[in-house]
């Protein structure tokens, strides 16, 4: 059984919770499906709002689906709460995050 399977069974047995909901996402990210990751890495900042990690994977979901600007809304909101809740390793990485998406591309 994957992680994931284990993390889903956990879930249909009625024990939801912000870090179940990141494990999930983390799993679902690491497996190559980026919308599952998404669905469950928005429930976790649902549950946790002050969930920095969560925030930082859901961008990353997000920008695998290429829905950019909901990415950048998402580590915008991360990196307040990373900053907030002191987290400096998470909202360092999602600063860059945005630092990249407001470049322009070079093509």
């Amino acid at each position: 059984m994957t992680q994931r399977e284990e993390l889903e069974k956990l879930l249909a047995a009625g024990r939801d919770s912000a870090l179940l909901r990141f494990g999930l996402g983390n799993a679902c990210l690491q497996e190559g499906d980026a919308a599952a990751a998404a669905e469950h890495l928005a429930q976790a900042t649902r549950q946790q709002a002050s969930y920095s990690a969560a925030w930082k994977l859901l961008g990353k979901a997000l920008l695998q689906l290429d829905r950019v600007d909901a990415a950048q809304a998402a580590w915008t909101t991360g990196l307040a709460v990373a900053e907030q809740q002191g987290d400096q390793q998470s909202a360092k990485e999602m600063a860059v995050f945005l630092r990249r998406l407001q470049r322009p591309s070079a093509e």
